[in-house]
């Protein structure tokens, strides 16, 4: 009688350990993120930083009570698994493909400005400050580095037959500017001159005044995760972030 009252009390007690711990897991939500500062990076002292993990974590962990870990991977193996539903979310913009296996809010919490890139010394750099559309950077004969997995440049530049170069790692991008493998890279300023920096390779690469696009950036959510309807109601936060300066906040310490 007594082995069995000592059984029912530990399971009593392992029940009541393991609980709370399947209740927190199922409130959890899984992002797949690319390491890209400013945007995410991993800090060995504070985790994940970066300002997108700073918006997304203010609006879901701190506004919403939905908790949040984050897990760095390549950008292509982000969408895998997000398509597989094996994570549950990443931050991006919405291209139609990604749209088939993600669900998003209405209105974008950044827009990213696009800029050309060059290696110092291109002798088509006349030419290059002369684009004004992925149609001219085609006509010119230019080619296009970027990294594995981004949308808007298959979409928006191999989609037109322009040549492309891809690397799987954000910072190789610049490193093979550098080295004159390609004639351009289209990307946002910011993140542009971490990378550029983190490569070694600053002093070699030119930011021209060339602007091509804006591009709008949301929360996709696996059609597979059962977080996609908090969608709504993460707009809503996102649209009180502006209006309250917190956004602005977030933002002005990363300029």
């Amino acid at each position: 009688m007594l082995n069995k009252i000592m059984t029912l009390v530990a399971s009593l007690l392992i029940i009541a350990w393991v609980s709370p711990k399947i209740i927190e897991a199922e409130n959890t939500m899984e992002i797949a993120y690319p390491e890209f500062f400013p945007f995410f990076s991993k800090n060995e002292e504070k985790g994940v930083t970066g300002f997108f993990y700073e918006i997304i974590t203010e609006a879901l962990d701190h506004r919403m009570g939905i908790r949040t870990t984050w897990t760095e991977m390549p950008w292509k193996r982000c969408q895998e698994q997000v398509y597989s539903g094996r994570y549950d979310a990443m931050i991006t913009v919405p291209t139609k493909e990604r749209r088939l296996y993600c669900d998003t809010h209405p209105d974008p919490f950044y827009l990213k400005e696009l800029k050309v890139f060059t290696y110092l010394g291109h002798p088509g750099l006349d030419r290059i400050n002369a684009v004004k559309t992925m149609a001219d950077i085609k006509a010119g004969g230019f080619s296009v580095i970027t990294y594995s997995g981004n949308g808007w440049h298959d979409k928006n530049i191999s989609s037109l037959g322009i040549p492309t170069l891809e690397t799987s790692l954000v910072p190789n991008v610049w490193k093979m500017l550098a080295a004159k493998r390609g004639d351009l890279v289209i990307e946002w300023p910011v993140g542009a001159a971490a990378n550029i920096n983190i490569s070694g390779v600053a002093g070699k690469i030119i930011e021209t005044d060339v602007s091509i696009e804006s591009m709008p950036f949301h929360l996709l959510i696996s059609k597979k995760s059962k977080f996609n309807s908090i969608l709504f109601k993460f707009n809503d936060v996102i649209k009180t972030m502006f209006s309250d300066g917190t956004m602005q906040r977030i933002l002005s310490a990363y300029d």
